[in-house]
């Protein structure tokens, strides 16, 4: 089980990458890691290119803060997302551009808001769940993504968040969703293909 410095340094090894690539600019985006009793997260207004181990959150099973800097508004939705799936250890939730953007998008799909493009998206991201608007930190925000049933959703002009058994499968996610919406965007108006649903579950298994 991985300990309590192992979860800091994870956090911040990947919150850096994150940043450097450009999923998650400015102060934007959280993580979360949950242990047996406790999970730590990156705090409020805190750039993920810039963390140190002083600064993550610590929070006890039901997401009350108990040490280092204070977490993030958000933490509803990690919270919302580990009382739903018992098996996820991990969540990841950014402001990238192109999800965003395409976050914005009128009358998306909610049974399938970003087509399947690629392999890699049918097989780290699975379903992908839509949310409607909420301002960030809104309980209903956190209602309604349980409402999805998904570990991945987009949340309309907000972001992405994903959940998986660990931070960089979390973090492999958001990305193949960030990364999904910027060739939707740059295929728009054009005539393209998605995986078939036999293509998606052959991948899937």
């Amino acid at each position: 089980m991985t300990d309590m410095s192992s979860a800091q340094e994870e956090l911040i090894s990947i919150g850096r990458a994150l940043y450097d690539r450009g999923v998650t600019p400015g102060r934007t985006g959280n993580l979360s890691i949950r242990l047996d009793r406790r999970w730590l997260m990156t705090p409020t207004n805190t750039s993920l290119g810039r963390l140190t181990p002083n600064d993550i959150s610590i929070l006890d099973a039901d997401g009350t803060w108990l040490a280092g800097g204070r977490p993030s508004k958000e933490r509803i939705l990690h919270q919302a997302l580990y009382d739903q799936f018992p098996e996820t250890r991990a969540v990841a939730h950014v402001h990238s551009t192109h999800a965003v953007a395409w976050s914005c998008i009128h009358d998306l799909n909610p049974e399938e808001p970003l087509p399947v493009l690629t392999a890699y998206y049918a097989m780290r991201v699975d379903r992908l769940g839509l949310v409607g608007y909420f301002p960030p930190g809104d309980e209903g925000l956190a209602v309604a993504l349980k409402n999805t049933r998904k570990r991945c959703a987009l949340l309309a002009n907000h972001g992405s968040i994903a959940a998986a058994l660990d931070l960089e499968s979390a973090a492999d996610a958001i990305e193949e969703i960030e990364e999904t919406a910027k060739i939707a965007l740059m295929l728009r108006g054009e005539h393209t293909k998605s995986l078939t649903s036999d293509q998606v579950s052959q991948l899937q298994q």
